[in-house]
């Protein structure tokens, strides 16, 4: 087996193609910030009151159910742009229908009409939503199998510039001329993506469905990818596990301004410790796992980054014991988020290898929204209960222990060789493969 040098692992962040990643995460995260925070933020100012100002967070659930129309994104080809190609063609239309949701946002005044508001923001979630998809399967096509890693990487350093490059666009503009004026100007980080797909033209991974002629291969369209997953042996088993691997995670990160706040933290502690320091803990986590997975190969990494992240929640706990302590808020904070970050490169890089390139785009819709569903839904049912009733140093002992199932079954599916069986063609045509083991060090 050929040996590997440290620069094997660097290398790839130079290649064009991760330097796309980049470019699509960019595009990619700023939708989240038009709806998110940013929004929040524009309708406090204009006096709408809380209760409603959180109900605006409902606008997200469309990226959960996303899976449901992913299939025309890989099926449907588009008048007069096909001629550039399916992805490329979409990547434009989606990037097109981004702008257009922006600024119908950027126009609606929320103090005369709080209802024209909301369905704006909910088109805006739609259209970010769809361009996901296609960002999404672009993405992993453009991707050589041994670029998976590294790709995934450079997708979340650029998802993480995008979300905070346009929130910090849209305040440094709306204090000058208005929030009009400001999600006008936040509409040209749907162009970074657009561009890219322009420059790098349709992706050689791309495979194209067979034809649908009739009523019956319409329809099939629909089901088919989720049906040649499903085929694959041990599926059952690998969606589980994609269900519950951040369960753990979700329930211990959704608890931790909560934790802060009881612990007397004040406000610019939790800002320079959780915002600051963990936004580059967590920059740093994405850097190690592109190595990493070049280094150990998907299996070993992906383990190692599932132990990561259950013994970060331990840090809490250790936290919650030790109470007021900005060291060790600093160290939990920094373990939490670099386990964060690097486990979200390589876990990623293993989902995106489950995709058959026929329907890159529904499967890996489908797979990212089974990978959020539960937790989100844990968490926002019983996580706030359980620290009521156990208080919050047997709480992150729990999340620890709800995390494990997800280890063992991954330990479990690497030993068996599932985890190598379930691997679709995205993880295995081109240059490198996804199933390979890790080389010696030299």
């Amino acid at each position: 087996m050929e040996s590997r040098t440290w620069w094997d692992g660097v290398r790839p962040y130079t290649e064009r193609q991760p330097i796309a990643a980049f470019l699509l995460g960019m595009s990619s995260g700023f939708p989240y910030a038009m709806i998110g925070a940013t929004l929040t933020t524009r309708l406090a100012q204009d006096g709408i009151d809380k209760k409603t100002v959180t109900a605006f967070s409902l606008a997200f659930l469309v990226y959960n159910l996303k899976f449901l129309w992913a299939w025309i994104v890989d099926g449907v080809r588009l008048p007069i742009l096909s001629r550039l190609g399916q992805r490329v063609s979409w990547l434009i239309v989606a990037g097109v229908l981004v702008i257009a949701a922006v600024i119908n946002l950027a126009l609606v005044d929320a103090r005369a009409d709080i209802q024209a508001t909301a369905i704006a923001a909910i088109f805006v979630g739609l259209a970010g939503a769809t361009f996901d998809i296609v960002i999404d399967a672009y993405r992993i096509e453009i991707l050589e199998p041994r670029q998976l890693g590294v790709g995934s990487g450079m997708s979340q350093y650029g998802w993480r510039i995008g979300s905070a490059g346009a929130g910090a666009l849209a305040l440094v503009v709306a204090e000058r001329a208005g929030w009009s004026s400001a999600y006008l100007a936040c509409a040209i980080f749907a162009l970074p993506a657009m561009i890219t797909g322009l420059w790098l033209r349709e992706p050689q991974r791309y495979r194209a469905p067979v034809e649908r002629r009739g009523m019956g291969e319409a329809i099939r369209a629909v089901w088919g990818p989720f049906v040649q997953f499903f085929a694959r042996p041990g599926a059952i088993v690998v969606l589980v596990f994609i269900l519950v691997h951040k369960v753990g995670d979700t329930l211990a990160n959704l608890t931790l301004r909560l934790l802060f706040d009881d612990l007397g933290f004040t406000g610019d502690e939790i800002a320079f410790y959780d915002v600051f320091v963990g936004f580059w803990a967590y920059l740093i986590g994405i850097f190690i796992g592109g190595i990493l997975y070049a280094r150990l190969g998907l299996k070993r990494s992906v383990l190692l980054a599932l132990v990561l992240m259950a013994v970060s929640n331990l840090s809490f706990a250790a936290l919650a014991a030790a109470g007021h302590s900005n060291l060790g808020m600093a160290s939990a904070i920094g373990f939490e988020n670099i386990a964060s970050g690097y486990g979200g490169v390589v876990v990623i890089a293993y989902f995106s290898a489950l995709c058959d390139l026929r329907f890159t785009a529904a499967q890996f819709a489908l797979i990212s929204a089974a990978a959020s569903v539960v937790g989100r839904v844990a968490t926002g049912t019983t996580a706030g209960a359980l620290v009521e009733r156990f208080g919050y140093v047997d709480f992150y002992l729990l999340t620890t222990v709800l995390a494990l199932p997800g280890v063992a079954l991954f330990w479990w599916m690497s030993r068996s060789g599932l985890v190598d069986r379930s691997i679709g063609s995205a993880g295995t045509a081109g240059e490198g493969d996804a199933r390979e083991g890790a080389a010696p060090l030299t």
